[in-house]
Parts: structure tokens; sequence; C-alpha cells
């Protein structure tokens, strides 16, 4: 079984364990093995725009630079995750100075050169494993479901780094839904921000954002809301308590015959 290196982070391990369980579930029952890195720590939930901040990023340069050593692709599934390690990576890759205040902090033997293949969970599944593929092992198809996919900020954008979809009409998860035999729901709003952000300073705003972001889904006919961020979950379902919100790897667990029954 092919092995990758696996960055969960830590939501992944508290209040979004089931994204984690089932990613791992349905990574084996599609043939390859989620191989977490030892001793990994908080990638700081945030990319620092400042290139002086080396503190904060360090995490995630040590993580890339674990799966550099094992010769393996670094696979995130956590939205924030993703966008903070991908965003390193690619500092590394591009600024001579910032790699080498990193690499001079590191210190001699462990430096970094930003050559690891970062990827999330879906691209894996769409450009390594291929939707085709996953379809062909579904045992339980998600018929008459109607799903809306729900990205949010952090999946797509800045869209010259994440590139893993188009930031204004993606299509990366409708097509695992359909894959799943699903019915993917596309309305207006599945790539506006949920108000994550700014839940605690202006709790009213980040409301009024994740209210319309469910009313637009469901005017379309949604079911099911499914996301890959554990913040816009909280966020959607906090201020929607009627939605229905999951993640991705619920419903690909759920039609891979992988998840457990009874745990919704």
């Amino acid at each position: 079984m092919k092995k990758v290196a696996y960055f969960p982070g830590c939501t992944l391990k508290t209040k979004a364990k089931e994204l984690d369980r089932y990613a791992r579930k349905s990574a084996e029952a599609l043939g390859f093995y989620l191989d977490e890195i030892e001793n990994w720590q908080c990638c700081g939930g945030v990319f620092t725009t400042s290139r002086n901040e080396i503190a904060t990023k360090l995490s995630s340069v040590r993580a890339l630079a674990d799966a550099q050593k094992k010769n393996q692709t670094l696979i995130t599934v956590c939205s924030a995750c993703h966008n903070v390690i991908k965003q390193t990576n690619h500092a590394m890759q591009t600024d001579e100075e910032f790699a080498l205040k990193v690499n001079n902090y590191l210190g001699a033997g462990n430096e970094y050169d930003g050559k690891t293949k970062v990827l999330h969970y879906l691209e894996y599944l769409r450009d390594e494993v291929g939707f085709e593929e996953v379809a062909k092992k579904v045992v339980k198809p998600l018929t008459g479901k109607k799903i809306a996919a729900y990205y949010g900020c952090l999946l797509l954008r800045p869209n010259s780094v994440m590139a893993m979809d188009d930031p204004e009409n993606p299509t990366i998860i409708e097509n695992l839904i359909k894959a799943l035999g699903g019915e993917a729901v596309v309305y207006p709003y599945r790539n506006e921000c949920c108000g994550g952000y700014i839940a605690l300073e202006d709790a009213d705003s980040a409301k009024k954002k994740s209210t319309s972001v469910v009313a637009s889904a469901r005017s379309h006919g949604a079911e099911i809301i499914v996301t890959a961020c554990p913040l816009c979950k909280y966020n959607l379902e906090k201020n929607n308590p009627e939605a229905k919100v999951v993640y991705f790897t619920d419903l690909l667990a759920e039609a891979l015959g992988v998840k457990e029954d009874g745990n919704e």
C-alpha cells in the first residue's frame, strides 16, 4: 500500500476527529496509507504575511522536511492547515531571504529546499487516485442525496499559490459528490467566507455571512452541506443549528462502506 506523509493538525485530534478518522479509513479502502508525521506541531492556523515572521512557520517547514526525507507527498485534510503549509512551502521556494532565515534557524543538516509536493486530500483523490477509480470503489452510492459543496476561503485562495481549482467556479468537491453517486448542488455562495475569523470580534457579521451561505444552498435544493474546514463547519452549524453540515470524508466513508453504523 502506497504511503503518503500526513499532517493531521490540532483540530482533527480534538473537535474534528471524524474528519481525521474517515480520511484514514477511506484512504485504506482506496489503496493508500496516511503516514502521520511524528512529533508534528500546530501549523499556526493562519499564514502570516510578514516576511520577518519566522517562528509561526517553523512547524510547517519541519513537516515539509520530514516528508521530503521520506520521499513522500505531504497530504493535509484541514483547509486551514493546508493553506498554511502550502503557502509556507511556496515562500521557501520563491523567497530567498525568508528561506535563508528559516534554514539558518533550523541549523546545518536540517535545511529544507522547498521540494516537497503538497496536496490536499481532495487533490490526491482527483489527481493521484482519480475520481473514476473512487467511483468504482463505491458500495453504498449517495443516490438521491442533494449535496452542496462549501469551499469557504482557505481551500482556494490565494489561487496563485493554492492552485487547486478555479477560485470563482470550483468543481473538485462537486465532482467527488458525483463520483459517490450523489447530486451536486451548485449555488452562488459556495466559495464565500463564512465569517469564521471574525466570529469573536463581530459575531453579528459572522452570523450574517454563515446564514447567507446556508440560505443560498437551501434555496437551490441542498439537503446537506459538505466542507473540508472545521472552522467553517463550526460557524455554519452554530448560526444555523437546523442545517446538516458534514465533512467530505464522512460522505466518502459512507459511500465506500467504511463508516461505522450509527455514527452520523
